[in-house]
């Protein structure tokens, strides 16, 4: 049995946990968010609790049961309290603005980058060189963070980039000189 399937999943109040039409659908103070389940995986839903099963025990249930029990619990926490990944930039002249649904990027490069935040998404600055992304789908979220960390993703000899805030970015040392 799966260790992480069989553990139930808490519903915090005001969260409302739907099956209907082959989907879960979870929604609370945040939003809504839905899912297509698959014909391997089961959910029962009580007033205070979710549990997801299995139909059959053959490899492929197996590893749908820990993953959907996971994607349920995302979604779960996601409606009622987010999510959020936290970016750094780094580098003499690197800066982000942010206009609308659109942030500009200076990253070194000769022409400023224009990033479209996609729907379902916040993104704020916290000064121009902290980006903040949010949101109550931590597939979004955490895809539109490596999106723009991909923009300039941090050098190992100067530092220079965007990195995560909790990201550590080993340094080398570099070339040295000729010794004669």
């Amino acid at each position: 049995m799966s260790r992480v399937g069989k553990q139930p999943i808490a519903l915090p109040k005001g969260v409302s946990v739907v099956v209907r039409d082959n989907a879960i659908v979870v929604a609370g103070p945040k939003g809504e968010l839905q899912r297509p389940l698959l014909p391997q995986v089961t959910v029962e839903v009580t007033e205070s609790t979710v549990v997801v099963g299995r139909t059959s025990d053959d490899r492929k249930a197996r590893g749908f049961h820990g993953l959907y029990r996971q994607l349920v619990n995302n979604m779960v926490v996601g409606v009622s309290e987010g999510f959020k990944k936290s970016l750094l930039i780094n580098g003499v002249g690197y800066r982000a603005e942010l206009k609308g649904a659109s942030m500009t990027l200076n990253l070194g490069y000769s022409n400023p980058i224009e990033f479209v935040i996609p729907a379902g998404i916040e993104a704020e600055l916290e000064g121009p060189a902290k980006v903040t992304v949010r949101g109550i789908d931590k597939e979004l979220v955490g895809q539109t963070a490596a999106d723009i960390r991909g923009l300039r993703p941090p050098e190992p000899y100067k530092g220079k980039g965007i990195r995560y805030e909790n990201e550590y970015v080993r340094s080398k040392v570099g070339k040295s000189g000729i010794k004669k």
